[in-house]
């Protein structure tokens, strides 16, 4: 069904102040977007919220983590032979031909999108969503001392990320607050990683195109310790259109302009583009954009990649990614535009 109120997002690229309300941008970096609707979209079923005897078909032993989404899902799909998008020059040049990568992510703790990974041990507690018509219900399995993106204190999207390796399920919150027993939010998600089903259309999520954050994240363990990334990576653009392309199903704009990115909108790196000589990190990360891409996930600054913070991290070299600007890539073509 047609979504009843646009959800007016705020665009901004300024450190927002505490009390901000939602649909307003709170981070330099990225901004979940989200505002009350009075959305006609049939409630799909509730998923289970308490904890199952279901098990994850595969286990990384180093991480903890499970497999994350079936090999054929959109987030795990080798893009490196889909077609140009028609309008590709347009979309890229919205964005920034000359705007290098900025990895949104770093050694600082507080540089980043954390995540806590736990077993069906981890006691379940309530969830308390301020948007509860797009949420998934409570509870979820999340401790009490789970990581806030920013930090405890942050005023800016606050995401929590739960991976359930015992039960293979992911779920993540935005504008997350602790309140004891459980926790608050503006938007709460669960995906079941053993499956490719998507939200229901024109919801959104823990993030503003209605997509899971974690599967986009980079990750140290992946990129270093594995030496590969076989997924696509999550950026945020500053001006996106009132739009999506799935595996995305929620805009995050009011703005019909066909040459501004859609949300789930999925940039390539060109085969062309050499990556000789940049650090090791660097090349992992670029080497992924080829085969797998990265989607607009959210608004925020342009050409901003997230990733997980970790102390390992060699900050100096992974910013040596802005080398590669926004004339480097391509769209390709995954599918068509939704608007209304």
């Amino acid at each position: 069904m047609k979504r009843a109120l646009v959800l007016v997002m705020a665009l901004a690229g300024c450190q927002g102040a505490a009390g901000t309300a939602p649909g307003t941008s709170t981070s330099a970096s990225s901004s979940s977007n989200q505002s009350p609707t009075t959305t006609t979209t049939t409630t799909p079923t509730a998923p289970t919220t308490a904890p199952s005897t279901s098990t994850s078909t595969s286990t990384n032993s180093s991480t903890g983590l499970p497999q994350i989404f079936p090999s054929d899902n959109p987030w795990n799909t080798d893009i490196s032979s889909y077609p140009v998008h028609a309008n590709s020059a347009n979309f890229v040049a919205s964005v920034g031909l000359t705007t290098g990568l900025h990895p949104d992510f770093g050694s600082d703790p507080n540089s980043g999108i954390p995540y806590v990974v736990v077993d069906n041990t981890q006691p379940f507690v309530p969830i308390t969503a301020q948007y509860a018509s797009e949420s998934d219900p409570g509870p979820y399995p999340v401790p009490a001392n789970a990581p806030i993106e920013g930090g405890a204190q942050s005023t800016g999207d606050r995401h929590v990320l739960v991976v359930d390796s015992g039960n293979s399920k992911l779920y993540e919150m935005w504008s997350s607050t602790p309140n004891p027993p459980g926790w608050n939010c503006g938007s709460a998600a669960i995906f079941d990683l053993t499956s490719n089903n998507l939200r229901p259309m024109y919801w959104t999520s823990a993030d503003a195109a209605g997509l899971p954050v974690f599967p986009g994240l980079v990750r140290y363990d992946e990129v270093v310790t594995q030496g590969a990334i076989n997924h696509a990576l999550r950026f945020t653009i500053q001006n996106s259109q009132h739009g999506f392309v799935s595996p995305a199903r929620h805009w995050a704009s009011t703005s019909t302009d066909p040459n501004v990115p859609p949300m789930g909108l999925r940039f390539r790196l060109k085969a062309s583009v050499s990556v000789a000589g940049l650090p090791p990190e660097v090349q992992v990360i670029l080497t992924c954009l080829k085969k797998y891409g990265m989607m607009v996930a959210d608004n925020g600054s342009n050409w901003f990649i997230s990733g997980a913070p970790d102390p390992r991290w060699n900050d100096s070299n992974l910013h040596m990614i802005n080398q590669i600007t926004g004339a480097d890539f391509e769209v390709v073509d995954t599918g068509p535009i939704t608007t209304q």
